[in-house]
């Protein structure tokens, strides 16, 4: 079973760290990357705690895309209101409640 490409139709800014995006498939999905942003240790990723610089981003292809893809995240994991952050915590603690 094949999984259908999802793509981001338009991101307006929600707050200093969250975008409001919507979906091809008329989902809308408010995403936080605060969390992600914060508990980087990569200065170029923490660039982005200056919410004009995360506000920068820009549609191509469906995709949020920020400088020369100084910052990308999967169009499915945002469609999913995640992060990489989120959801690294997520299989984190899922792998901690599978071991026995």
């Amino acid at each position: 079973m094949s999984q259908r490409e999802i793509n981001i139709l338009s991101a307006e800014p929600d707050g200093d760290y969250r975008l409001r995006l919507r979906f091809d498939d008329g989902a809308i999905q408010t995403v936080d990357f605060l969390p992600f942003l914060s508990q980087s240790h990569h200065p170029d990723i923490r660039a982005f705690l200056d919410p004009g610089h995360l506000a920068s981003f820009w549609l191509e292809y469906g995709e949020l895309v920020w400088g020369d893809f100084a910052l990308c995240f999967p169009a499915m994991d945002l469609y999913r209101g995640g992060t990489i952050a989120s959801l690294d915590k997520a299989h984190s603690s899922r792998s901690r409640s599978e071991t026995p």
